[in-house]
């Protein structure tokens, strides 16, 4: 779970309180439906892990879209640092460059603070989910090309860095993957014009590969076009294992198991 103290976070002690107190609820609930006879599957793998509720973490970043605040604004570094802080923040994100036609900013100023974020990152040593955008029919992939500039310039953070929801094809992903960044594919490697991004699924390494739900946007198929929930990872995480099976790279059950192993290493939940 992203929280942006630009944007979602005005007051990062009142978020700490809420999500400690839905957490709580949460355990709550679920101790109430063990009472009534109701269990969680303990899925293959999961021994050692700690129970469902206690597996609730959150990233802390600033989104490129809050790149001028974060600049201009000493409070939202400050919400930011403080979030880091918290035992249950497990990385920095998501932050990066925007591109895209909804992000006025210019590349400088997002350029800025994503060199800040990743500086922080090693710093903290933290692994870092990076949001990158390019314009619309920019086939010099211009965003990709100055994120992996600065990525050589400051250095890949120790704890890792995942290219968050990607939906470029492998030739982009490529120089990535070499300076060691983990690669995550939510809904968009489902639909139907996806060709490009499902053959990057195909071309990521198993040790590299990761699956996420962007929630609450981009809603795999068959549910496209609904808001995007965490339990919806399934049918993304799906198709990257038929692909990749159908490719001949791995069978599906190697696939799911490189999908939740790669995500416990990065996050730190297991050595």
């Amino acid at each position: 779970m992203p929280v942006d103290p630009a944007d979602d976070v005005p007051d990062a002690l009142e978020f700490e309180t809420w999500f400690g107190r839905t957490v709580e609820r949460a355990s709550a609930l679920l101790d109430q439906a063990r009472q009534e006879g109701v269990e969680a599957p303990v899925p293959e793998g999961w021994s050692g892990i700690a129970p469902l509720v206690e597996r609730t973490w959150f990233l802390a970043g600033v989104h490129p879209y809050g790149a001028q605040m974060f600049v201009e604004d000493p409070s939202v570094r400050e919400r930011l640092l403080r979030l880091l802080n918290d035992p249950l923040c497990k990385g920095v994100g998501e932050f990066g460059l925007d591109y895209g036609p909804w992000n006025k900013l210019p590349a400088d100023v997002q350029i800025t603070t994503f060199r800040e974020h990743l500086r922080i990152a090693h710093e903290r040593n933290l692994p870092v989910e990076l949001h990158i955008r390019d314009a619309d029919g920019d086939e010099q992939a211009k965003a990709h090309a100055d994120a992996l500039r600065v990525l050589r310039e400051e250095g890949v953070p120790a704890a890792g860095c995942d290219l968050h929801c990607y939906t470029s094809g492998p030739e982009v992903m490529a120089p990535f993957v070499g300076l060691g960044c983990h690669v995550a594919f939510g809904g968009a490697v489902t639909f139907a014009r996806s060709e490009d991004i499902r053959a990057a699924a195909v071309a990521c390494p198993a040790n590299r590969i990761l699956s996420e739900t962007d929630s609450p946007y981009m809603a795999p198929v068959p549910l496209r076009g609904q808001k995007c929930e965490p339990a919806m990872a399934v049918f993304s995480a799906t198709c990257v294992a038929r692909v990749r099976e159908e490719a001949g790279v791995a069978t599906q059950a190697q696939t799911y198991a490189d999908l939740w192993h790669n995500a416990c290493r990065f996050f730190g939940i297991v050595d």
